[in-house]
């Protein structure tokens, strides 16, 4: 476990996966052309229309999502056979895991044993859960462990684990020296799985922003409805996800019966086959979306020149279309959401505001601390000095994993309830509201800082105006849910105004244990949510 072993993979078999990867990205990337046109017409019509006045608004920080830098000795079982081994591991602070021989090697700028970004890894620090986790993964009819070959694992005890679980990659079992230092991992390492995972949903680039609706039709197109974490990561990653969520069940079917072992000896060696088929995919995925990249980057120049000088035309036309079509489809659509959605929508509207209004209570007990204690230093000691010192403190809460952990954790508490949306809506994204709600928390902060001192352009397509005036429709109905829920809470919450923060390509921050239930089902399993309303018929509607 954290080794690198040869792969369990053959040539044909790694030829397969990448003819697989051939397929998924010529399916795809004409979706994601379509979606270019789409984004920069929105982008730019955000440009010419109404600016938000100035003021407090949440998201606005100029300042970019990061993890400190972690680094110090810890203990992971690794090798074949796996032994527990002494290393010295760095988070760098791009989100990427990386652990050397010794501190020496990685002072001397040695190459590491090992790497990892941990994108969709998952923490535990329970040896027994991690356990528990393994015979779910290989279940064994016996139930009995004693036969199978002894592992150090198994033998003994781990006072003070930290195992990275991941549904398509090989486990990482590391062991910390003691508690206090066990829990400064935690947290660092969690700070660098949600710093991975929320890249694409921070960006308000064009090109992410076609992305992410690309990859949604081309589910839909695959017959999967639903909301889930599919799109944590960078884009070679998501498409990653993807294909490996249509293989795995094939995988288990061809590959899971042959694997030699019994038990948890038969799971390592399964996390291991998962770990080469997931290194072959996303190899592909990157190559396959370098290559677009020069076609993309002109496309998107051509779409710029093409859009800007008629925008408002098209968004004259577009704005006729979606009237004609919203008086078309409202009787049918009111009617529809009647049904289905005003019955569930207010207890859903609390569910989801909840978890958002819990970290943001947090973040303002955080700050009526800091400023009770700025208040108490400089009645103590005023100076310019001490002033500036207690400012910049208030610049780095964001990056102070221990500090922010108070706020996260409230985000988790919501799992709970998140958990309630699965059966009746098929939502499966609980990792990605919270991951959400604690990237709200952490550019509130720095936002407190700067206190103290046409049908025939691309751009336009029936089927984007038709699910563009369901959503608003839609919204309209959410948006009266939530100032009723607003005005009955206790907690202010400023929600009018809230945008997406830059795109930073490097990533993201948060998850714990609480987590954990993601391990019991089989990875890639969700439930499918039928669309609310289908398209019309094509002619019902002409320019």
């Amino acid at each position: 476990m954290g080794g690198k072993p040869s792969s369990p993979l053959d040539k044909r078999q790694q030829q397969h996966l990448r003819d697989q990867v051939d397929a998924l990205l010529k399916n795809f990337l004409p979706q994601y052309r379509g979606h270019l046109a789409a984004s920069i017409l929105r982008q730019v019509s955000r440009e010419l229309g109404p600016q938000e006045p100035a003021g407090y608004q949440l998201l606005h920080s100029k300042k970019l999502p990061r993890v400190r830098e972690h680094r110090g000795p810890l203990t992971q079982l690794w090798g074949h056979p796996p032994q527990w081994q002494p290393i010295f591991c760095v988070l760098r602070g791009d989100g990427r895991l990386e652990w050397f021989s010794q501190k020496e090697e990685y002072e001397n700028g040695g190459r590491p044993l090992g790497s990892t970004a941990l994108t969709g890894y998952t923490i535990l620090t329970s040896q027994r859960e991690y356990l528990h986790l393994l015979d779910a993964l290989c279940p064994d009819s016996s139930g009995d462990h004693t036969q199978e070959e002894p592992y150090p694992l198994l033998e003994m005890p781990v006072n003070f684990p930290l195992f990275l679980q991941h549904p398509f990659r090989r486990h990482l079992c590391f062991s910390a020296a003691t508690g206090e230092a066990q829990r400064s991992w935690r947290l660092a390492l969690q700070g660098g799985i949600r710093l991975r995972g929320t890249v694409l949903q921070r960006s308000q680039a064009p090109a992410a922003f076609a992305f992410l609706e690309a990859v949604r039709l081309y589910r839909q197109h695959q017959g999967h409805f639903g909301h889930d974490d599919v799109t944590l990561g960078s884009d070679a990653e998501v498409l990653t996800t993807v294909l490996m969520r249509e293989l795995l069940p094939a995988l288990r079917v061809q590959t899971l019966p042959r694997l030699r072992g019994a038990g948890r000896a038969r799971a390592w060696a399964w996390t291991e086959l998962l770990d080469a088929v997931h290194a072959v995919v996303l190899a592909g995925a990157s190559a396959g979306l370098r290559a677009f990249q020069p076609e993309k980057d002109e496309l998107l120049a051509a779409l710029e020149r093409t859009i800007r000088p008629d925008v408002d035309q098209m968004l004259r036309l577009r704005a006729r279309l979606a009237g004609r079509l919203r008086a078309e489809i409202q009787g049918p659509l009111e009617s529809c959401l009647h049904r289905k959605v005003d019955v569930q929508l207010p207890r859903v509207t609390q569910t989801l505001l909840n978890t958002v209004e819990a970290a943001l209570a947090a973040v303002q007990s955080l700050l009526a601390q800091g400023m009770d204690r700025l208040s108490l230093h400089l009645r103590g000691k005023p100076s310019g000095m001490r002033l500036r010192k207690e400012v910049y403190s208030f610049g780095e809460m964001p990056w102070d994993p221990e500090l922010m952990q108070i706020c996260y954790r409230e985000a988790e508490r919501s799992r709970g309830r998140l958990r309630q949306l699965v059966a009746p809506f098929g939502f499966l994204g609980s990792r990605s509201l919270v991951f959400g709600a604690q990237d709200l928390a952490q550019q509130e902060l720095p936002e407190f800082e700067g206190d103290v001192l046409a049908v025939g352009s691309p751009a336009l397509t029936m089927e984007g105006i038709y699910e563009d005036v369901i959503r608003e429709i839609l919204l309209q109905r959410i948006d009266r849910e939530l100032k009723k829920a607003l005005g009955a809470s206790d907690v202010s919450c400023a929600l009018d105004g809230c945008s997406e923060a830059p795109w930073d390509q490097e990533g993201a921050d948060e998850e714990t244990e609480a987590q954990r239930e993601t391990c019991s089902r089989p990875p890639g399993s969700y439930t499918e949510v039928q669309p609310l309303c289908p398209l019309p018929p094509p002619g019902t509607l002409q320019s």
